[in-house]
């Protein structure tokens, strides 16, 4: 239940951050999205059940999956390099917001 909750609340600040008109805030937006997927992406290995996969302990049929938290490592790695170069753009073009419109030789007087 806390695991749910945790998703809804990451997913809610994703959408909220990704709908505002900052450039940096939509990253952070993204961020907590990428976040919320790897909990859904780690739900799925059901880690709740399930054993430790080195110790000689448990079985091969209770032992953790790895799938799952391979999958969510290398979306870490993905959402980092997507977010360092998110950034990067937007200290590129913090100055594309057009305070004034260019000059192109038109007038607007009939």
């Amino acid at each position: 239940m806390v695991l749910i909750a945790t998703i809804f609340v990451l997913v809610t600040g994703g959408v909220y951050l990704l709908l505002q008109r900052s450039m940096v805030r939509a990253v952070f937006g993204i961020g907590l999205l990428s976040h919320a997927a790897n909990f859904v992406l780690l739900t799925s290995g059901v880690p709740g059940w399930r054993d430790e996969p080195l110790t000689n302990v448990s079985s091969t049929y209770t032992a953790a999956d790895p799938l799952p938290q391979a999958f969510v490592l290398t979306a870490i790695v993905i959402t980092l390099a997507a977010t360092i170069l998110m950034l990067a753009m937007s200290v590129i073009g913090h100055n594309d917001d057009m305070y004034r419109h260019p000059d192109t030789g038109e007038s607007h007087e009939a």
